[in-house]
């Protein structure tokens, strides 16, 4: 056996720029490369590793580092999962600002590697500064928080257990059923020893990704569940993008006869006008889709998590004895709702299916001109809500109608939080996959300017867009530096309401007067931020950092400022103030939160009293 003496910092890249995956016989290289902030910890190690020995992997500089992991999932996400970065930072407070991240990619399901700097495994100088000192239990450290949201989790005390760490973290970031955020802590003395590594570790190696068929009587079971049903709804989630499945699930619903209503992930699997595409389905859903739910008989969902939002916290299927089919790679995803679980991959399960129903002429009983009247209804709403006009200003959703009438139809919208998502999930027409890039899994605030950029990476030919609060571009807007550092445009728009209004909306529906969620200045005498509203100047911002920027405030504006977008280079902001509480709320949807059983204010006990009622309604599964 040949072996080249490396360090472990070293070594590991020299692995990670020989992995490759294989689907469909297409081949790609599946590491692009590493993002990331340099402290002690690992600017010595893995930071001399990226200087001297990066073979093809790319560096790019983060400003924030759950920034740049939000940026790398994006990246992840727009590649359907099948091109990663991984992420390095330095112990303590570096490496902690990565686990909101971490959780964001593992919730949704994308593949992030992400390489911590850690104590020194040898605590010769213990205790080291950043490091957490944990009385009861030495071994631990900043790193152990990683282990709730990591998909897998390891820490390379020598430099010799790189070797199979680093297989096991390829077998979980390539595996469609298992994959999330991966975690190798590398202790900053490890990272930095060498090793006589054996040079098999650094030889090419393809990960296939073999598509998962259905089982014979896995099939069975589920055409028979389709067969006896006359109102079957599609859900479709993400697992349709990430598995290439946008035509086999029009070409499914067109020879059945079956409506598909997407969720957050799913949305854009369908054109918008699509005849059997209802839209959102949900909370954030659509009139055409929440009420076809209420009646089907059958739930066939196809690569979805089934969350709140997407169920209407289980209050969304009203029929008596409606039964779930669950397509899915993940068996706990399947497994939901006390559904038949059909253990697939969506291109391959639908596929499969497709032909077995065709054998047995098998077409839904929806009525003549059911879906289309119910299609047509749903348009004229959003129609309206399009050209909605408002006394004091812009409402939000007329900029929506503005921007999606404006913008190319190939261009990616990219949001996460606040009242954006439920506007776009309902009113938002994409007329291609792929072009709607939403982080709802975790609704994580700060993904959306970060996950625009890797967007970019991702598909630099494309324009994106980042569709963003005021209140989620305070927390987190530091890699729009990175989007100009790598000549990587992206537009923000940036929908300035004055605070978190999602949420001020959310408490004043559940009995509240409003509290703690403007951006108003401290009043004198009440001592409560119910003072004027504060004067910020976002574009003014976007300047100073480098950014071109522009104010809209009427639609002849916005419409102005989004041509002239298009013709800038770099990225550039759009401030664009909107009339608090002009959002979309409703559409015969629920969602559970609690509100107090004992409240000084009736409006909250009323509001408890009416939760509670709705919350038998809802099913226990």
């Amino acid at each position: 056996m040949t072996t080249t003496r490396l360090t472990m910092a070293q070594a590991l890249l020299k692995f990670l720029d020989a992995q490759y995956i294989s689907v469909d016989g297409v081949e790609t290289k599946f590491v692009h490369g590493v993002m990331g902030i340099f402290g002690h910890g690992n600017v010595t190690g893995l930071g001399e590793a990226l200087e001297r020995s990066a073979g093809d992997l790319v560096f790019v500089q983060g400003k924030n580092e759950q920034g740049m992991v939000h940026a790398a999932a994006a990246y992840a996400k727009q590649k359907n999962r099948r091109q990663i970065w991984a992420c390095t930072s330095s112990i303590g407070p570096g490496a902690l600002n990565m686990v909101t991240a971490a959780a964001t990619a593992t919730v949704n399901r994308i593949p992030v590697l992400l390489l911590p700097g850690d104590n020194f495994a040898c605590r010769q100088p213990d205790p080291v500064l950043q490091q957490i000192e944990a009385p009861s239990d030495y071994t631990v450290s900043a790193a152990d928080a990683f282990k709730p949201v990591s998909r897998y989790w390891d820490r390379i005390s020598r430099p010799e257990q790189l070797i199979t760490a680093a297989r096991q973290a390829m077998r979980v970031l390539t595996d469609p059923a298992e994959t999330g955020a991966v975690t190798l802590a590398l202790p900053q003395d490890v990272q930095a020893e060498a090793y006589d590594y054996p040079d098999a570790l650094f030889e090419k190696t393809v990960h296939i990704i073999d598509r998962r068929p259905p089982s014979v009587e896995g099939l069975k079971r589920a055409a028979a569940r389709i067969t006896s049903s006359k109102r079957p709804l599609i859900i479709a989630g993400g697992g349709v993008h990430y598995s290439d499945a946008t035509g086999e699930l029009a070409a499914f619903a067109e020879a059945f006869g079956i409506p598909v209503a997407e969720t957050q992930a799913g949305k854009s699997v369908l054109p918008w006008n699509h005849p059997l595409n209802l839209g959102a389905m949900g909370v954030t859903g659509s009139l055409a889709a929440n009420r076809i739910a209420a009646q089907a008989d059958l739930i066939i969902g196809i690569g979805t998590r089934y969350s709140d939002f997407t169920t209407s916290s289980k209050w969304a299927f009203q029929r008596e004895g409606v039964s779930f089919l669950n397509l899915n790679v993940n068996g706990a995803d399947s497994a939901k709702l006390g559904g038949e679980a059909f253990l697939a991959d969506a291109k391959e399960g639908l596929s499969a299916l497709h032909a077995k129903l065709s054998e047995e002429n098998y077409v839904s009983g929806y009525g003549d001109g059911e879906i289309a009247a119910l299609k047509e209804e749903w348009d004229r709403e959003v129609d309206r809500l399009y050209a909605a006009e408002h006394p004091d200003g812009l409402a939000q959703t007329r900029a929506l109608g503005v921007i999606n009438e404006s913008i190319d139809p190939s261009s990616v919208i990219v949001c996460a939080a606040g009242s954006l998502p439920g506007d776009l999930h309902r009113l938002w027409r994409p007329a291609e996959p792929k072009t709607y890039h939403m982080e709802y899994g975790f609704s994580c605030m700060g993904y959306e300017v970060s996950g625009a950029f890797g967007t970019a990476l991702a598909e630099p030919e494309r324009e994106v867009y980042a569709m963003v609060g005021d209140g989620s571009y305070l927390m987190m807007h530091s890699e729009m530096v990175t989007s100009l550092q790598e000549k990587r445009k992206i537009t923000i728009l940036l929908f300035d309401n004055h605070g978190f209004q999602c949420i001020h909306n959310l408490q004043r529906g559940n009995g509240s007067d409003g509290f703690g969620n403007e951006f108003r200045v401290r009043e004198e005498g009440t001592g409560r931020l119910t003072g004027d509203y504060l004067p910020i100047d976002f574009a003014a911002h976007a300047r100073a950092l480098g950014a071109k920027a522009y104010k809209a405030g009427t639609p002849e504006e916005l419409r102005q400022a989004l041509a002239q977008a298009q013709q800038e280079t770099v990225t550039t902001l759009i401030e664009i103030p909107v009339v608090p509480g002009t959002n979309t709320d409703g559409y015969e949807s629920w969602w559970r939160v609690e509100v107090p059983e004992v409240s000084t204010s009736a409006k909250v006990t009323d509001a408890q009293r009416e939760m509670a009622a709705r919350s038998k309604e809802a099913k226990p599964y």
